[in-house]
């Protein structure tokens, strides 16, 4: 085999390794993507653990793990890549942690939502009684809004649904936004939110108060 032979052995050797190179994706590709699937571990996690899946999304979380391995392995990430990857695989860690200590706290019957699950089934039907708030001003009237949390939030627990990430400033800020809107549109001036427990679920609901 001549020498000419030779070299064109190589030529198309080194064709096909870069074509398989070609056919990885990009670093800002695995990027989008990891970023997407700790998004959407995050979702299922939280369906899980609200009882809607029956086990733990393993199959998404090793996928996220995969990727953060090869990344961390790769030395050709530039410096903005690499900060954009330090900072996913921080949230990622993050998540992971809360997952492990919510798992763990579910196997030795300390999990919050099931044990609000086994309170209820322990309740009568009906037990959680129905409320009515009526405010003219939400963003003012602190009090009245907080005794609306208050009683969402009991209803809530008592359909053994969470509650761990409805905040009271973030609730304050939705119905003061949704209560100035319903009087814009209705022409009313004052607002009445009602809490009930219906069908094993909870019922919020915003009218115009005429009375």
């Amino acid at each position: 085999m001549g020498i000419r032979d030779n070299r064109l052995i190589r030529a198309q050797h080194n064709a096909r390794k870069i074509g398989v190179l070609d056919d990885q994706p990009s670093v800002e590709e695995q990027l989008s993507r990891l970023e997407e699937d700790i998004r959407r571990l995050k979702i299922e996690f939280d369906i899980y653990f609200n009882g809607a899946a029956k086990r733990p999304p393993y199959d998404t979380k090793n996928r996220v793990e995969t990727i953060i391995k090869r990344l961390t392995d790769d030395r050709t990430l530039t410096y903005a890549q690499r900060y954009h990857f330090t900072s996913l695989a921080s949230r990622y860690n993050a998540f992971r942690d809360l997952w492990r200590r919510t798992l763990q706290g579910r196997e030795e019957g300390r999990d919050s939502s099931a044990a609000a699950r086994v309170t209820v089934k322990a309740e009568p039907p009906g037990s959680f009684s129905g409320s009515r708030f009526v405010c003219a001003d939400a963003q003012k009237d602190v009090t009245t809004i907080k005794r609306l949390y208050d009683s969402l939030l009991a209803a809530k627990r008592s359909c053994g649904e969470p509650t761990k990430d409805l905040s009271f400033p973030r609730f304050h800020r939705l119905i003061a936004s949704k209560a100035e809107g319903l009087k814009e549109r209705s022409g009313c001036e004052r607002v009445q939110f009602s809490v009930d427990v219906e069908a094993g679920h909870v019922s919020f609901k915003a009218r115009a108060d005429t009375e």
